[in-house]
């Protein structure tokens, strides 16, 4: 049960300046946005409720079946919630209700109503608007919804209002604002990134052969939870051996196995923020020579990364500095053919790396684990669109990795080597700061971690 309001002046604040945005781009307007709906996971049981990210990132309000108005003038800002009524019998089963009684108090906000009221009186608030600000990607319900809205205004039209004539997408605002991260959002992905370090601190501890991937899953569960993240951020991928090549495995009954390593990669979600680390551990607790020298490849890449991940750069530049390791270290291991290219410049031309890397550096995060925000600078349309400047307040990824699976052509010594490492990274006034470094990450200090723990 909620116990103190909302902090509201983040939220008013987010919703002020995208009024202004409004009122720049078309004179004003009015928004309509709707939060997640309740998913089935099967008969009489739903998968767990999660809010619509813009939803709350303007509102705050995690409840389902709510829909955000925001109407805008040249002079007048109204913001109106439609929420699901109060219902003392069905929160004795689902748990307790805002109520639109006590939204506007409680969330910062005009006026609220009940959902069931939507389609009688959102009409309202449409008509004589200049234009409507909403996802242009909806699902079908909500299409299907603003037609029928739209129909009912424009039968009006006899007794003098008018109908919007333009429809702007929403998220464009929105997703350009939620890029930019405040204090706020700042300090909640620090303490993500604390409690998504302890995890996997506690599923290297825990770590031997002869246990499956599922049992370092649940420790990082258990630690997610105990420490008060709401979620994971995303289904935790723990690959032991060859799974590790696989970028998207999910943890399974694969047996650890002595001599294997082992790739997690794995963030809680904290009050609607996500966190995202991977780190590469010899099961055993020793790197063998192959695993190390492949290792040190990969995170001297990221090294490199971080170093090119600052204020003024854009958002290439630590995807080429990580490239530019990753290939010369793979041409030292006599993995990429020598006699096929001329030079390191040559081999990063032909792309001779992404046989064993194949996915990109970063990825913006956020509320969403792949973060909303453009990766190219749209601004001047006429222009070619080069790779955006990151800027200070911006958090991205760092994560290089190598895939060296079984072939005819590559040694066995690094057959079934999968590394990634991976941590976030906050753009600062000067440089960036790491929120996931409070795991090991050198061989030295993985490798006496879980010596320590066994």
């Amino acid at each position: 049960m909620m116990t103190q309001p909302f902090p509201q002046n983040i939220y008013a604040k987010r919703r002020h300046r995208l009024a202004l945005s409004m009122r720049e781009k078309s004179g004003g307007g009015v928004l309509i946005l709707e939060t997640a709906a309740e998913l089935y996971r099967n008969r009489d049981a739903d998968f767990p409720y999660r809010h619509d990210s813009d939803f709350y990132y303007l509102t705050g309000f995690t409840e389902p079946g709510a829909t955000l108005v925001m109407t805008v003038t040249d002079k007048t800002i109204h913001t109106h919630l439609f929420c699901r009524p109060k219902d003392l019998e069905r929160e004795i089963w689902d748990g307790w209700r805002l109520g639109p009684e006590a939204a506007p108090q409680h969330l910062g906000i005009d006026s609220a109503e009940s959902i069931e009221k939507i389609d009688a009186l959102i009409p309202a608030y449409i008509e004589n608007r200049s234009a409507i600000y909403t996802r242009l990607i909806q699902s079908h319900k909500e299409s299907a919804a603003l037609n029928q809205w739209l129909i009912k205004v424009k039968a009006s039209s006899r007794s003098g209002s008018t109908t919007p004539a333009v429809l702007f997408d929403a998220e464009t605002i929105i997703h350009e604002m939620r890029l930019f991260k405040d204090a706020h959002e700042v300090d909640i992905m620090r303490r993500a990134g604390k409690i998504a370090a302890a995890g996997h601190v506690r599923a290297m501890q825990h770590a031997r052969p002869g246990l499956h991937e599922y049992h370092l899953e649940a420790e990082l569960l258990h630690t997610f939870r105990y420490h008060g993240a709401q979620s994971v951020a995303y289904n935790s991928i723990v690959a032991g051996g060859a799974n590790a090549c696989v970028l998207h495995h999910r943890a399974g009954h694969a047996e650890l196995k002595d001599g294997d390593l082992c790739l997690i990669d794995a963030g809680c979600e904290l009050d609607g923020y996500a966190s995202d680390i991977t780190r590469t551990f010899p099961i055993n607790g020793v790197f063998s020579g192959p695993q190390k020298a492949v290792y040190e490849i990969v995170l001297a890449s990221q090294v490199a990364a971080i170093e090119q991940s600052k204020p003024g750069l854009d958002f290439q530049a630590p995807h080429e500095a990580a490239l530019r390791v990753l290939t010369q270290g793979l041409m030292d291991l006599g993995l990429i053919n020598k006699k096929e290219t001329s030079s390191l410049d040559n081999a990063l031309e032909l792309k001779a790396y992404q046989r064993f890397y194949m996915h990109r550096t970063s990825h913006w995060l956020g509320m969403d684990v792949h973060d909303v925000g453009e990766y190219r600078d749209f601004k001047n349309p006429s222009m070619p669109k080069p790779w955006r400047t990151l800027e200070q307040g911006m958090v991205l990824t760092i994560e290089p990795g190598l895939y060296i699976r079984k072939a005819d052509d590559v040694h066995q010594d690094y057959w079934d080597i999968g590394i990634r490492i991976e941590d976030d990274a906050l753009i600062t006034n000067e440089a960036c700061e790491l929120l996931s470094r409070e795991v090991p990450v050198s061989v030295k200090e993985i490798e006496y971690l879980m010596k320590q723990s066994s």
